[in-house]
């Protein structure tokens, strides 16, 4: 297991509010009615409990200083390899074996390429939060992915809706291979994105059908780092707190982005009629 021991920068975050702002500490705790004592107490400990971070983050992000987004930028410019990982609840280390068994690719601890990306999976969760990490892929065997009909039929059957093809050769190279991996680099899937695999899988579309709908859908890549080799790989960096307001406008864009995809699949299903079925293509 790989600690994570990053936390909020709230103490720092402050200070960038206050200069910003042009505002004096009084000033800033008659606005986010944060007492003056635990101000005080931060500038101690610099920590502080989720009520205040709440209070301070929503006014921060209120006040249209999209302080994570603007974190993400300048940590990628100083470190230059940048994942992002979003989580319910926090983290207290990291293993390759933490993840739910229907992910993706399986077991393996994933990220995404940016902060949105990892923000947009745990928006739904009152406690969440995103973390970034500096990484290397050096020494690592790296399988990657693009938006094809392996990456298709990998998730499908990692997330379990094609078992009864379990047998087919095409499958078992896909899955070999993954199997092998260090570290897996492939588009990103979200729920929206999965029912149209779904519907796939199910032999309700055919393989182009999806394939076109799913491109044009793209999230960005994700990285699964599935061995403690490659864990070792990874160094935490920091801990990014998510304000109500921020979250509630991630719930609103990803409802929008579900409507994009519905209509890519509809206009899919009138434009790519000849493609081939799962049935044919895992015999």
């Amino acid at each position: 297991m790989i600690e994570v021991n990053c936390e909020y920068k709230i103490k720092e975050d402050i200070g960038f509010i206050i200069e910003a702002e042009k505002i004096n500490a009084l000033e800033l705790s008659e606005a986010t009615k944060i007492s003056r004592t635990t101000f005080n107490a931060i500038g101690k400990r610099g920590s502080a409990t989720d009520e205040v971070c709440e209070k301070l983050y929503a006014y921060i992000y209120r006040h249209n200083y999209r302080i994570n987004s603007v974190k993400e930028e300048l940590i990628r410019e100083k470190y230059g390899t940048v994942l992002f990982h979003g989580s319910k609840s926090g983290l207290s280390g990291i293993t390759v074996s933490g993840s739910r068994n229907n992910c993706d690719f399986g077991n393996g601890f994933y990220l995404g390429q940016t902060y949105s990306q990892a923000l947009s999976f745990v928006c739904e969760y009152d406690r969440a939060s995103v973390y970034s990490f500096k990484y290397s892929l050096k020494g690592l065997k790296c399988v990657e992915f693009d938006c094809s009909l392996d990456w298709m039929i990998a998730i499908c059957y990692f997330r379990g809706t094609i078992k009864k093809y379990a047998r087919s050769e095409m499958l078992q190279k896909v899955v070999k291979k993954i199997e092998d991996a260090d570290v897996i680099i492939a588009p990103i899937a979200d729920n929206k994105m999965f029912y149209v695999m779904s519907q796939f899988a199910e032999g309700e579309i055919n393989a182009d059908v999806a394939i076109h709908s799913l491109s044009a859908s793209r999230l960005g890549l994700q990285y699964i780092f599935k061995t403690d080799k490659a864990l070792k790989n990874l160094i935490p960096i920091e801990r990014y707190y998510l304000s109500v307001p921020e979250r509630e406008d991630c719930r609103r864009a990803l409802i929008e982005r579900g409507y994009e995809i519905d209509t890519k699949l509809k206009l899919a299903k009138r434009e790519f009629k000849t493609g081939l079925y799962i049935e044919e293509l895992l015999k």
